[in-house]
């Protein structure tokens, strides 16, 4: 990433009055991976992210959505500080994400795709040990695991059984419920209703929205279902090979294609297609050779 000043010359940030987050000129590449010995392509060295700009409002839903492969999670490593950029600018709060990465990780958490847990011990243990972690007392850790629990629709048999014997819906509702447990005030969602059955989807939706709406907590969004982005985003960008291609509310993007048509006709995978040429569920490679 670019760098102006060294980093102890810089202030501190004030959560009071930095924007959430704040990405500029982002850009990723990985080099050639390895080849089978008997496959004739070439390797290549490919782009992941190309020149990704967005900022998101406090208090605020912002989604970003694109189809499988198109750099969403490279985009998230990043901002969750696992990966690092070749260039541009990632700030949380006004911290650097590379020079202050310690300070950004006490202000954000994240939910992937493909949690990870403590698999023989049961979902309020798997709480109890994060949250301890953190730091948090014992007592209140279980007072609060219980209570998201039972609001994301895990009910108490289940709270107490053992992981693995959870179906991937249960176990995915137990990943949201460790990502709040910390109340963070930057929140980052990939794929969160991933495996979700419909009445889950929607418990995790309704506590998202409940938890942005009632203590200003900042989200990110990555998703490829249009009708979740419709739900929870207050903003929304297209990502398609790396780039971000559109973006605005709901309503402002539904405008751009509606032609004559009235706005509330036109739904956002019409608007996807229009805008980008192709459809989310296309199972696009998420790298593209450099050029």
């Amino acid at each position: 990433m670019s760098r102006s000043t060294p980093a102890l010359a810089r202030p501190e940030p004030s959560l009071d009055h930095a924007r959430p987050l704040v990405v500029r000129g982002l850009t990723k590449s990985f080099g050639p991976g390895t080849r089978a010995p008997w496959s004739t392509k070439p390797r290549r060295r490919v782009r992941a992210l190309r020149d990704v700009s967005f900022q998101v409002d406090a208090g605020s839903v912002y989604g970003l959505i694109g189809a499988n492969g198109s750099g969403k999670s490279t985009l998230i490593r990043t901002l969750s500080t696992l990966v690092l950029a070749d260039a541009g600018d990632v700030r949380v709060f006004g911290y650097d994400v590379q020079l202050h990465s310690m300070q950004v990780r006490r202000l954000i958490n994240r939910v992937s795709a493909d949690p990870s847990f403590f698999r023989q011990m049961s979902a309020l243990e798997n709480l109890q040990f994060y949250g301890r972690i953190y730091g948090l007392p014992g007592r209140e850790v279980r007072r609060r695991a219980v209570e998201i629990l039972d609001r994301l629709g895990l009910d108490r048999y289940r709270q107490r059984a053992m992981v693995k014997e959870l179906s991937r819906g249960q176990q995915q509702k137990i990943a949201v419920a460790r990502a709040f447990l910390t109340s963070p005030v930057l929140m980052l969602l990939d794929e969160p209703t991933t495996g979700l059955d419909p009445r889950s989807k929607r418990d995790v939706q309704a506590f998202v929205r409940e938890v942005q709406r009632d203590h200003g907590a900042t989200i990110f969004l990555t998703t490829h279902d249009m009708d979740e982005a419709e739900v929870l985003c207050d903003r929304i960008a297209f990502l398609v090979g790396g780039r971000i291609v559109a973006e605005g509310t709901p309503l402002e993007l539904r405008r751009q294609v509606a032609g004559g048509r009235p706005v509330e006709s036109v739904d956002m995978e019409d608007v996807f297609m229009a805008l980008t040429g192709r459809s989310v569920e296309d199972d696009e490679e998420e790298t593209t050779d450099d050029e």
